[in-house]
């Protein structure tokens, strides 16, 4: 009997690879000869990166860069197995895990660092890209990004605009005549499953905005100067992304990427499967389980449980899902090939505490979801 372990990480407590070890660990508890695969999986947010660096057997390397508020940070990109694709995942640079709660501030946050990545691979002979922007702290519509990349962002005098969304009201020239010229030459995949217009009411900032620390005022600044941003990008180069679908992922550097690159967007749970193997590591499989931090009704929207639970409908095999909390909306996954739900949550505990004790509750959950699966 052979089952297939695919969870996401579960944020603030385990890594995919630590969440897929331990549900391993209660399913064998349960079936101690059952064979397992286990492929860690990531959607586009944080653990992209080692998700598909792992699944090719590639590397990393480390590249110090400006962080979401100029600080220096450690942060690094893949080399794929076979050594010809590189994958940079935003959240390492600027990300939201690099800064507490109270330092968030996407008035000042920049891209810059996502950037400085980028232009090191290309320095080190990279010309095929795979994005993650998940778990973005930015809001400045990829300026900072472009910056880094050689294009000058000019207020009225001629000088350059600092960094951070609250910068890009003082832009009136967008000039890109020392812009890397590598790009041009180079390929850009972007795994996001954000379809958000760049402005708006369901644009970048007022969708995600108050989780990078957006207070009511910010969010009409911001917004605000996304326009402008939008409007002085359209003169530009003639793509208006205003209301493009996409351009307002990751505080809109979806945007920058539809403007700027030779890019095209996918999924990024459609990335890992593709990469991972994951449709022939389910041949022979009689079930799969698979899971994440919080299953609510936005998992429907291209999260690791929905993809994972889509590519078993195709072969037949039930889906259980394991999650520290489970929010409104499930219902509507059980039509997508997701057989169960299960909360690894067993008795009234602080958030602190299931945190601390996710591996051991995801084992206990695992083993009692496989017995029930085995029983007559």
């Amino acid at each position: 009997m052979k089952v297939v372990i695919a969870p996401d990480s579960f944020k603030g407590s385990l890594t995919a690879l630590e969440a897929a070890l331990a549900i391993e660990k209660g399913v064998k508890k349960a079936m101690p000869d059952v064979e397992t695969v286990l492929v860690p999986a990531a959607d586009g947010g944080e653990g992209t990166m080692d998700s598909l660096v792992a699944a090719t057997n590639g590397r990393k390397v480390d590249v110090i860069v400006k962080g979401p508020l100029g600080e220096e940070v450690k942060a690094a990109y893949g080399i794929l197995g076979h050594q010809e694709t590189c994958v940079i995942e935003m959240a390492s640079a600027s990300g939201l895990c690099l800064i507490s709660s109270e330092q968030r501030n996407p008035m000042a946050a920049t891209t810059f660092g996502t950037g400085e990545l980028i232009k090191q691979a290309l320095d080190d002979g990279c010309r095929k890209f795979i994005l993650a922007i998940g778990g973005s702290a930015t809001n400045d519509g990829g300026a900072g990004m472009l910056q880094a990349l050689g294009m000058r962002l000019l207020d009225s005098s001629g000088t350059e605009i600092g960094f951070g969304g609250g910068e890009l009201s003082r832009l009136v020239e967008i000039d890109d005549q020392h812009f890397d010229p590598r790009i041009a030459d180079a390929q850009f995949l972007i795994a996001t499953d954000v379809q958000n217009p760049l402005i708006g009411a369901n644009g970048a900032t007022y969708v995600f905005g108050p989780q990078k620390g957006a207070t009511a005022e910010m969010l009409e600044i911001l917004d605000a100067n996304l326009q402008h941003w939008a409007d002085l990008v359209e003169d530009k180069t003639g793509i208006r992304l205003h209301d493009k679908p996409g351009a307002g992922a990751a505080g809109g550097i979806g945007g920058a990427f539809q403007a700027f690159f030779p890019a095209i967007t996918k999924r990024g749970i459609d990335i890992v499967i593709d990469y991972t193997k994951l449709a022939e590591k389910l041949t022979g499989a009689v079930c799969v389980f698979t899971g994440e931090g919080q299953i609510d009704f936005q998992t429907a929207s291209g999260k690791t449980p929905m993809g994972v639970a889509e590519e078993a409908k195709k072969h037949g095999i039930p889906v259980f899902v394991l999650s520290g909390s489970i929010g409104k909306g499930i219902e509507t996954l059980y039509e997508h090939g997701i057989h169960s739900v299960h909360s690894i949550v067993n008795a009234p505990m602080t958030l602190q505490e299931a945190i601390e004790r996710a591996a051991e509750l995801l084992e206990q959950c695992s083993e009692q979801v496989m017995r029930t699966y085995l029983a007559p």
